[in-house]
């Protein structure tokens, strides 16, 4: 049985990684009309506030999921869903880093056991390390029963 307080004194908190882009901006017009979006400042590239819709955040992530050095679970990950906060607009065609960290560690037991919940946080910055967004992707763990 993994001991999930173990776990947040290693991981919690601690940058594991850093990714650079640039998002393009007709990326981001043909995101925003696939998820049908219609509001100019995420579909017209000419409007005055155009910028990346949250459903397009949603999609950014880092190149790990989980630290290098982090255990294996065991049981069955599933994906947790994604939560998007946006700070502030995220514009095309400007230089960004995401960083990438565990922020939350958690556990619940279900009817068909334990379930381990780790949410990892990417954050957007712009080239002046201006906080823009923040994306936490949920992994599920089902244990393995025993």
């Amino acid at each position: 049985m993994v001991d999930i307080e173990v776990l947040k004194t290693q991981f919690l908190d601690t940058e594991f990684d850093r990714t650079e882009f640039q998002i393009k901006t007709a990326d981001l017009v043909t995101v925003a009309n696939a998820s049908g979006e219609t509001r100019p400042q995420f579909t017209d590239p000419d409007h005055a506030d155009f910028q990346a819709a949250p459903a397009f955040l949603g999609s950014l992530s880092s190149g790990r999921h989980l630290p290098i050095d982090f255990p294996s679970m065991g049981g069955i990950p599933m994906d947790g869903g994604k939560a998007v906060t946006c700070l502030l607009p995220v514009r095309p065609e400007v230089p960004m880093t995401g960083k990438s960290h565990i922020h939350e560690i958690y556990d619940k037991q279900g009817r068909s056991g334990r379930m381990i919940f780790i949410v990892v946080r990417h954050e957007v910055f712009d080239q002046d390390d201006v906080h823009l967004a923040s994306i936490d992707s949920r992994l599920v763990i089902r244990e393995k029963s025993v």
